[in-house]
């Protein structure tokens, strides 16, 4: 038989159950951030290269849907193509691209004006690939015969622009704007050709396949195979970037191509037929012409891909491109420029050798 103060006891601990049991039944309020993109929310992935050669692993991964597929069906691929590095950097500084095959020097100039925080080298692409070639009625012969010539380049700032600068520099001369004879003419590279055919300029410094077009097409002859200016015969031509806000955002998404990166190099080459066809069909698509087997073979001879940065080459470009004025007036730190724990992953994964960081 229950006590008055057993019966005080059951009351109390059930008004006890109850509060602990309102308690945990009350809905933990949530916060939902409007910037925070839903778990299954399709993302999109902006890439930009160029329609030459040495884009080759570009135009392949993108023609074959090598990229596409590793990235997955819940990511949208776009691109977008550039005549020249310069242009590709604003895109990146507007935020209109998150990953783009570049040569070394707009890379180095974007990385210098952003102060090391847009964007970081993950992997190389090709070497090699870019010649400078001049008209026979120019009578070019050597260095010295370039005083009082109009050259071109396919934009201010780019590789083959610096490339072209630093090769009159040493040899003594000057160029018109530091007061010298020699005219360099920044020209998109289809009007370089044409400007080539009607004697407007004297010689140009352009990459595959614009140089074999020179030559097969505007009777031109080489000047400066690039490579013999380099030990090994090996440059960095063009090599992949990344913004650093997509790097730090998506790094599942940029091993993720850089895995479709590698293999498209190894594609590349160990299928050079098959990558001639493809790209001369995605050249063809975006500048509505394609190329004759004549200038694809003749350009291949001279170009290499390969997904090593050739880092060191990469310093020795921004060496030049300082010497020229392009850096501002200090020698600029590089040392955070690459960031290849990404592809190192990748390398790995694929028993394959990874590469020292510089």
């Amino acid at each position: 038989m229950l006590t008055l103060r057993s019966l005080l006891r059951a009351l109390v601990a059930c008004m006890l159950a109850t509060m602990v049991l309102a308690a945990c039944g009350q809905a933990a309020p949530t916060t939902t951030s409007t910037n925070a993109p839903a778990a299954n929310a399709s993302t999109t992935v902006r890439l930009a290269y160029f329609p030459n050669l040495t884009h080759a692993v570009a135009l392949v991964g993108t023609n074959r849907g090598t990229f596409q597929q590793a990235l997955g069906s819940n990511v949208k691929l776009e691109t977008v193509t550039f005549n020249a590095g310069p242009a590709l950097i604003e895109a990146m500084f507007a935020d209109e691209i998150d990953i783009g095959y570049i040569g070394p020097n707009p890379a180095i100039n974007g990385y210098v004006k952003s102060q090391g925080q847009a964007l970081r080298v993950v992997a190389g692409a090709s070497s090699g690939g870019a010649l400078f070639v001049v008209r026979p009625e120019a009578n070019i012969k050597e260095a010295k015969d370039l005083a009082g010539k109009k050259l071109a380049t396919p934009q201010l700032g780019g590789t083959q622009d610096v490339a072209l600068r630093y090769y009159i520099e040493q040899n003594g001369l000057k160029t018109a704007d530091k007061g010298g004879n020699v005219t360099i003419v920044p020209t998109q590279n289809p009007d370089i050709l044409t400007l080539f055919k009607q004697g407007q300029i004297d010689g140009a410094w352009v990459p595959e396949p614009w140089a074999a077009r020179l030559i097969l097409e505007g009777n031109g002859q080489v000047l400066v195979d690039e490579r013999t200016l380099w030990p090994n015969q090996q440059f960095v031509t063009t090599h992949v970037i990344v913004s650093t806000r997509f790097l730090q955002e998506h790094p599942d998404l940029v091993e993720k191509f850089l895995t479709a990166h590698v293999d498209t190099v190894q594609f590349v080459q160990q299928n050079p037929a098959e990558t001639k066809t493809i790209v001369n069909a995605e050249i063809e698509r975006i500048t509505t012409r394609g190329l004759p087997a004549e200038v694809l073979d003749k350009a291949w001879e001279t170009t290499e891909f390969t997904f090593d940065p050739l880092t060191a080459t990469l310093f020795v470009s921004a060496d030049h491109a300082f010497s020229l004025g392009f850096l501002g007036s200090s020698k600029p730190d590089l040392k955070g420029i690459y960031d290849l724990g990404p592809l190192n992953k990748v390398l790995q994964s694929k028993n394959l050798p990874t590469i020292a960081a510089p």
